[in-house]
């Protein structure tokens, strides 16, 4: 017996030495790195045990930039469940009147109400007295709390609404002329836009776009030069005219004998017929998010659970009820963080890199869900972390000043690990953040 206790003692004692020395290369890592070590919160953990391997200012707070979606996501996907659909209807009632039934499908196209309006026509459907709009899928808040107002021209940050249509960009192409003359521009669709172009025909493509919302958001400012015709995409700022504006396209292609009014109003319960339908299924989300991060997908989905998990209108309070209920089913401690979107844009978003490491290793059982993240190579990784080749699957988040990522690593010893980094530094260029990112990462590979 008293042999048996030596030993356990020397190994407890061998992996407590052997742990500092482990935690040693990754304090040297960063101290080497010339980044502030306070800016800088690390945990990682065991997703065998759960217990915590290194950490570092694992209990500050911190913003998780696009790192939230990994959270977001997946509550929102385990509260739509895996045969959710976005499914935009259009239906007719016995008064002879149509009901689009909109689900704010975040890849609906123009082709898609082309097709709905087509197939209303194959029907003999050629004169209806009204047209109606159910849009009670979300309400009317079109961009996040505490998103930046003078970044609404960003292609990343798209308003997001029940009217979500061709993603709700517009496509804009300059074209050159002659030398030192104005350039063309123009819409690839029509939209009530004036251009103050100032842009010339010159050496190279040096284009600059702005807008004054707060004096007149229907008039973009081009400026510089322009070489060779590129494409451009800037946000619509009024999503339900840009959607209204399509919807009358595909009723003139289709010469059907409409010219009044869309209203809003909701579909009865009663004595209508569906018409048409576009589905989506919603594992077509899961790439978009986690693998391209696209904000505008990611915030379309967290209202979406949001509307299905109060059985009511899609809303910030109801999706945020939608992610308390998640945190409590994993029984994941949520009193040190702040959420309030879905993407992870908005600084007000206050999180702990203990907090995520926790919630990576609760999932860590879903081989789908680690499955679904990015790899080196890959998406927002794609230039990235090739040194780990399949052993990284992690998702980045990248805010001014911040830079984080979070996910999982299989070290050279066959252990995984759950792991968050975050780093807030001003003073520090983006690069030499990520730069230390993977460098961290390395010491885990290797170390661990």
């Amino acid at each position: 017996m008293k042999k048996y206790l030596n030993l356990l003692f020397c190994l407890t004692l061998l992996f407590c030495i052997q742990s500092k020395v482990f935690a040693g290369a990754i304090d040297k890592t960063i101290s080497a790195s010339g980044i502030n070590k306070d800016s800088v919160s690390v945990s990682v953990k065991d997703v065998t045990t759960g217990k915590t391997v290194y950490k570092l200012n694992d209990k500050k707070s911190s913003m998780p930039a696009s790192t939230l979606k990994l959270v977001t996501l997946s509550a929102s996907l385990d509260t739509l469940g895996k045969d959710y659909k976005y499914s935009t209807k259009l239906y007719k009632n016995t008064n002879n009147e149509l009901f689009l039934v909109l689900s704010a499908d975040p890849f609906l196209s123009s082709s898609d109400l082309k097709y709905l309006i087509k197939t209303a026509k194959d029907k003999n459907i050629i004169s209806p007295k009204n047209i109606y709009i159910d849009d009670y899928i979300f309400d009317n808040k079109e961009w996040g709390e505490g998103w930046q107002w003078d970044d609404d021209l960003n292609p990343l940050m798209p308003k997001f609404s029940s009217y979500n249509l061709d993603k709700n960009l517009l496509d804009i192409i300059i074209s050159p002329t002659t030398k030192d003359a104005p350039a063309n521009i123009y819409v690839t669709k029509f939209y009530p836009v004036t251009f103050m172009n100032l842009i010339t025909t010159g050496s190279k493509n040096d284009i600059k776009i702005s807008r004054n919302n707060h004096i007149s958001p229907d008039i973009i400012n081009a400026e510089g030069t322009i070489k060779e015709q590129t494409k451009k995409q800037i946000p619509i700022n009024h999503p339900k005219r840009y959607f209204i504006l399509r919807l009358e396209e595909a009723i003139r292609d289709q010469k059907m004998d409409y010219y009044g009014n869309f209203t809003q109003k909701k579909l009865p319960k009663s004595n209508v017929y569906l018409v048409a339908q576009v589905d989506r299924p919603i594992e077509d989300v899961i790439e978009p998010v986690l693998t391209n991060s696209s904000n505008f997908v990611a915030e379309t989905v967290f209202k979406t659970a949001g509307a299905k998990f109060t059985n009511n209108t899609g809303s910030l309070e109801h999706s945020l009820q939608m992610l308390r209920a998640y945190f409590d089913k994993l029984k994941l401690d949520y009193s040190d963080i702040k959420i309030i979107d879905g993407s992870g844009v908005s600084k007000n978003n206050i999180v702990t890199s203990d907090f995520m490491s926790e919630f990576l290793v609760k999932r860590a059982d879903d081989t789908d869900f680690i499955k679904s993240l990015p790899t080196s190579g890959e998406g927002t990784l794609s230039n990235r972390m090739l040194y780990f080749k399949d052993n990284l699957h992690a998702k980045t988040g990248t805010l001014s000043d911040v830079s984080c990522i979070a996910g999982y690593i299989t070290s050279r010893s066959g252990k995984t690990y759950a792991f968050d980094i975050m780093i807030n530094d001003p003073k520090t260029k983006i690069t030499d953040k990520k730069s230390l990112e993977e460098y961290i990462l390395r010491d885990i590979y290797t170390k661990y």
